[in-house]
C-alpha cells in the first residue's frame, strides 16, 4: 500500500505562481512514475506531468513551459511548480504514482483555483 498526500494548493491570481507537493509513504520501493492530474468541474481527469525516479518527464501541451514536475527520492516527495497561472489551470489537482502490476495510487487531491 502507498499512501500520497498533496499540499500547496490555494487561491492565485492570473499570472501568478503556485508549487504542489506530494509525499509518498508505505511500499515506495515499488513506485517508479509519479505525476500529477488535474479534474476541472465538469471535465475528466487529465494528465498534467509525470516523472520516473530517474527523472524523465512528461507533460500535457497546455502547460508545457509553465509547469515544472521534480522529484527529491530522498524524501519520497514530487513536486509541480507552476508558473503563470491561468484560469483555465483552476482544478482539483491530484497526485499520482504507478506501483507493482501498474497499480495506479491516488492522493486526494489539492484545490488550485486562479482567479481575474
Amino acid at each position: 500500500q502507498v499512501q500520497l498526500v498533496e499540499s500547496g494548493g490555494g487561491l492565485v491570481q492570473a499570472g501568478g505562481s503556485l508549487r504542489l507537493s506530494c509525499a509518498a509513504s508505505g511500499s515506495i520501493f515499488s513506485i517508479n512514475v509519479m505525476g500529477w492530474y488535474r479534474q476541472a468541474p465538469g471535465k475528466q481527469r487529465e494528465l498534467v506531468a509525470t516523472i520516473t525516479s530517474g527523472g524523465n518527464t512528461n507533460y500535457s501541451d497546455s502547460v508545457k513551459g509553465r509547469f515544472t514536475i521534480s522529484r527529491d527520492n530522498a524524501k519520497n516527495t514530487v513536486y509541480l511548480q507552476m508558473n503563470s497561472l491561468k484560469p483555465e489551470d483552476t482544478a482539483v489537482y491530484y497526485c499520482n504514482a504507478v506501483g507493482r502490476y501498474y497499480f495506479n495510487y491516488w492522493g486526494q487531491g489539492t484545490q488550485v483555483t486562479v482567479s481575474s
